[in-house]
């Protein structure tokens, strides 16, 4: 009788597969492939950020975000999007030798940027469009709240929370591959992410777009009265504090996170195979 999983051993061989493939896709496809993945997650930043913005206890809001921002995982692993933070588990292909630490590179950075792109979009039509009117614009400073206190994230909380967070993200991207089915995946990609979110972990790509949406709502005249209405501080949302206060250390945690989970899993699964 044949099992409904993959092993933990062939969702590794699996990948390094996989990972292969990924740097070996034309730059013009990872380009569209990372917009979309982008969007996805953002949108997912979207509909949670529309779900608890009127919720005053932490703790409420941080379980409704992790019930409903895994979906956004859940769409680009069964849409086969390009997602920076679950490609960090290249390095399995690249200890494989299935393929180069320079393509894995040059994997990382078009999707990297892509994702940027698509998380951009999506904060644009969510600011300017009509989206963050919900009570007369309070959605929009919860945004920008929410942006401010990310930009001043200190350098090393950024990079330990992105650490455990691409962890979380990466166990999701390789429990979700151990499933055949449809429902089997979803939850494999489920259940990781939620804990990172509950936890108030730091991902990256949802910086990309909770940070460039309050950042796009500050430059809006009457969100940015109303925040001040309401007294929410937004001096430390700026770009500078965006890209190097918040996205440089996330990333480099979220990049540290992914790769160590990459190459324990294969060095106990792969390299010590058949020893």
């Amino acid at each position: 009788m044949s099992q409904n999983f993959y092993s933990p051993n062939e969702v590794v061989a699996l990948y390094a597969g996989t990972g292969a493939d990924k740097t070996k896709k034309p730059a013009m496809v990872l380009v569209l492939l990372g917009i979309l993945a982008g969007a996805l997650i953002a949108l997912g930043c979207a509909a949670t950020d529309t779900a608890i913005y009127g919720i005053t206890d932490v703790w409420t809001a941080h379980t409704v975000s992790g019930l409903l921002f895994p979906f956004g995982l859940g769409m680009v692993v069964m849409t086969g999007t390009e997602l920076f933070t679950g490609n960090s588990l290249i390095v399995i292909s690249v200890l494989e030798k299935r393929c180069s630490w320079f393509n894995m590179l040059r994997n990382w950075i078009i999707v990297y940027l892509s994702n940027f792109a698509g998380c951009l979009l999506v904060a644009a039509g969510c600011v300017f469009f009509g989206q963050m009117n919900y009570s007369g614009g309070e959605l929009a400073v919860f945004t920008m709240n929410l942006a401010a206190t990310k930009c001043g994230l200190s350098f090393q909380n950024g990079v330990v929370l992105g650490f455990f967070c691409n962890l979380l993200v990466c166990l999701g991207v390789m429990i979700a591959m151990s499933g055949k089915d449809t429902a089997s995946r979803l939850m494999g990609a489920f259940l990781p992410v939620c804990y990172f979110v509950i936890c108030g972990f730091e991902h990256c790509v949802a910086n990309m777009y909770y940070i460039s949406a309050g950042l796009l709502a500050k430059t809006v005249p009457a969100y940015a009265q109303l925040a001040s209405e309401m007294g929410v501080n937004l001096s430390a949302l700026t770009p500078a504090n965006f890209l190097l206060g918040n996205l440089l250390p996330v990333t480099l945690g979220n990049v540290l996170g992914g790769m160590s989970l990459g190459a324990l899993l294969w060095y106990c699964y792969q390299y010590n195979k058949g020893k």
